[in-house]
């Protein structure tokens, strides 16, 4: 069963009537699962099994209810292509693809040999024209998320090897040709059926892929009865093939494994009584059970329990966190020792491990610079090398009398080593590497883009709240400086601030709720732009706001003054309450430092960062005494949104390459203009993860050291794939030139480039970056 769905245009439907008959008709036909049709919209949304029911059939059946036509939406297909390994085998499928009407946005997905298509066209169709191309599609469907995973069969190969080497050796000992001659041919046959197919697929396609040059050279060998080199080289093609794609699970392994973090079911409480339901069907607000020893399967909040929790899968933490009632575990986590009753605040699908999965996923689509600039060099590469090896074959036999399969031979050489493979593959494996390992560390990046940028940054600018701070404020202290009394000044401030979910106010209002003080009735509340809200309450016109705001309307004298620099030189904010024309107190709330806030900046500072600076929207001297406490380089206070966005801006035409580190909510312009933006957590806040390009998972700054470090190191690996593909292609055009080289050492540096440039890139996935 393949179930698909189609959204179709119903054309000609002008009553709410004919939109319930069709519905009642599309319902009813065989293969279909589920037909909506909306006379408002004049859509028809249909589920159907499409090895049951083609689209076509369904169409028709529109069309005998009476309708003039229904002309379908693209949907997208899904395939998994065994042995699509290289952006050249994709360019061929692609322009197959493209033959087809109404197909197109074609994306391909290398290492887990997945290509996505938005089509009109049917399952069926599309199998086929991906058939006519040498490969095997299988359907990635709804109900399987994870196509089947077909093992390599490395038989064909040993035979065609074994075959191969047997027939050289009876070469080599004089044996006639009618011996020889078939054991080799077998050995070709063994060892190149698969890639003579997709040349062939290719060549029909008018495309120059490595199937097909591999194809002729062997052809060509064979011509001038190089029957022991065509074996050779037919056998070592697909040696290389083999171990490449051995090699490359590697790298999906490495994927699939964020995949077995939540288990498949879980335990779930319904009327006093514990099922086992699988994790997609539990929904928000179940209570769950999670043992010790599993892992939690589910975002949610402790009710019921206390046990540590390794998180190291999902943030990167090494040191297990204690979780008590009220807390929050993320799905992925491992429980402790001791049992707890979460409930679930997110579907399965919305998940943190989902949404890192998802994330990893869609940003292997997004192509770094340098991946564009190695695709583009490898699509004039090949014809080039091929006109060239065709100018080596004909122009010496003809202007300079030289022996002919003496060039040609030459030649065949050229056209082994005119396939870009090792270079192709040298930046794309490294990517999703160091795009894993990111991950495994708890840090997303949404693309290679941003792991190529986040190697260059020299300049880190961060938000105080939420991010140098852990953004949770308490109210320390009131000081009375009227006749009001602590609780007066509580009541009424907590009343202004109650229907604001500021940090600020939240402290405010926690700490009346915590001592039971009276919330009344506010009248003609208004906010005061950048500075705080007023209103009355009882009569009386009340304002709470900062220290500016009450400079500017002469109410601050000198003993106003030395309290308020009193207490924000100890990192305390001010909150002033004024009644008309008069101070009625000051409301101090702290904001508590992270802890790994001064060992984050210094970790950057010893890789090399040049600078690092803090940007707040607080008063100048809590943001100062923050600054010092951190060892940050510079800090820049009372900042409204835009100016920190052109703070970064002038920084980055100054020639910085700048990260800013924010919560993604109101410092979203900021992230924006930095040259990458990164979002602390990703638990409680989509906003976070839709802004910035790069998210640390469990809000620990210590994860920036590791994220240089890790782009560093990814970017290095790719220079040096780079130089590696290219040095041992521009080696053997020379050799070739110089006749020192045969088709077998070709395809064997080609073998050996592949494996070394992926084997480099899986280098990463080794390496440790924490300290």
């Amino acid at each position: 069963m393949t179930n698909s769905r189609s959204d179709l245009h119903i054309e000609g439907m002008d009553c709410a009537d004919c939109a319930s008959r069709l519905e009642r008709e599309l319902s009813s036909l065989q293969g279909v699962n589920a037909a909506k049709v909306d006379f408002v919209s004049g859509k028809a949304s249909i589920e159907y099994d499409s090895e049951a029911v083609e689209l076509a059939a369904i169409e028709k059946a529109i069309r005998k209810s009476g309708f003039d036509s229904a002309v379908s939406d693209n949907q997208t297909f899904e395939f998994r292509v065994e042995g699509m390994d290289c952006s050249e085998e994709g360019k061929v499928i692609e322009k197959a693809l493209k033959k087809l009407p109404n197909t197109g946005n074609i994306h391909f997905d290398y290492l887990n040999q997945v290509v996505k298509v938005k089509s009109s066209a049917n399952y069926k169709d599309l199998i086929d024209v991906i058939k006519s191309t040498g490969f095997e599609p299988e359907p990635v469907t709804p109900s399987k998320s994870e196509p089947t995973k077909k093992k390599s069969n490395p038989l064909p190969t040993i035979i065609s090897g074994i075959l191969a080497l047997s027939g050289i050796l009876l070469t080599n000992l004089g044996a006639p040709e009618y011996v020889y001659i078939p054991i080799l041919t077998v050995a070709i046959v063994m060892g190149g059926y698969r890639i003579a197919r997709k040349g062939i697929g290719a060549a029909s396609r008018l495309s120059l892929d490595m199937n097909f040059l591999m194809t002729i050279a062997v052809i060509g060998a064979i011509a001038i009865g190089e029957w022991s080199e065509g074996a050779m080289v037919i056998f070592l093609f697909s040696l290389s093939h083999y171990l490449e794609g051995k090699s490359m699970e590697r790298a999906r392994n490495a994927i699939s494994r964020l995949m077995t973090l939540t288990p498949k079911t879980t335990s779930v409480i319904r009327d006093g009584i514990v099922d086992s339901v699988p994790v997609e069907e539990v929904s928000t607000d179940s209570i769950i059970i999670v043992k010790p020893g599993e892992s939690v399967p589910l975002d949610g909040v402790v009710v019921e329990g206390t046990s540590d929790l390794n998180q190291a899968p999902i943030t990167g933490e090494s040191v297990p966190v204690m979780k008590d009632e009220g807390d929050e575990v993320f799905a992925g986590s491992i429980n402790g020792n001791g049992v707890l009753k979460v409930r679930t605040i997110r579907p399965y699908k919305d998940s943190t491990v989902s949404r890192i999965i998802h994330l990893v996923e869609e940003a292997q689509s997004r192509r770094a610079p340098v991946q564009l600039f190695v695709d583009k060099f490898a699509k004039y590469y090949t014809p080039i090398v091929v006109i060239s090896a065709v100018l080596i074959a004909a122009i010496p036999p003809l202007f300079f009398d030289t022996v002919f399969s003496e060039w040609f031979y030459r030649a065949l050489v050229l056209l082994v080593i005119a396939c870009p493979c090792a270079l192709v593959i040298s930046t794309p494996v490294a990517f999703v590497s160091g795009l894993t390992a990111a991950a495994r560390n708890g840090i997303l990046i949404k693309g290679g883009s941003y792991l190529e940028r986040a190697a260059k940054i020299d300049t880190f600018a961060f938000d105080k709240t939420g991010t140098i701070t852990y953004g949770k404020p308490k109210l320390v202290d009131i000081i009375s400086l009227s006749n009001a009394g602590e609780k007066e000044i509580l009541s009424v401030a907590a009343s202004l601030e109650r229907n604001s979910e500021h940090p600020l106010a939240r402290a405010i209002v926690d700490r009346a709720e915590e001592g039971d003080a009276k919330f009344q009735d506010v009248r003609e509340f208004s906010a005061i732009p950048g500075m705080g809200v007023k209103g009355t309450i009882d009569g009386t016109r009340y304002y709470l706001a900062n220290h500016t705001f009450f400079e500017k309307n002469g109410l601050c004298d000198g003993s106003v003054h030395d309290k308020l620099s009193e207490m924000e030189h100890s990192s305390q904010t001010v909150i002033l309450l004024g009644a008309e024309d008069k101070l009625l107190g000051l409301l101090s709330v702290t904001d508590m430092i992270r802890t790994e806030s001064g060992r984050a900046i210094a970790g950057l500072k010893k890789l090399g960062i040049k600078e690092t600076l803090m940007v707040s929207g607080d008063n100048h001297r809590t943001t100062e005494a923050v600054s010092k406490a951190i060892g940050s380089d510079s800090f820049y206070s009372e900042l409204m949104p835009e100016h920190k966005m052109e703070l970064i801006r002038n920084r980055i035409r100054n020639g910085s390459k700048v990260a800013m580190i924010g919560d993604g909510i109101n410092d979203a312009p900021a992230l924006a203009a930095a040259d990458i933006g990164i979002s602390m957590g990703i638990g409680g806040t989509d906003v976070a993860l839709e802004t910035a390009d790069i998210a640390v998972v469990g809000d620990d700054l210590d994860n920036l050291p590791i994220l240089i470090r890790l782009a560093r190191k990814t970017l290095g690996i790719i220079k040096q794939n780079i130089t590696l593909a290219l040095g041992i292609k521009a080696v053997f055009v020379i050799l070739t030139l110089l006749g020192q080289a045969t088709l077998w050492m070709a395809v064997f540096a080609d073998m050996g480039a592949s494996l070394i440039v992926t084997s480099n890139s899986l280098r990463i996935l080794k390496s440790r970056y924490r300290d």
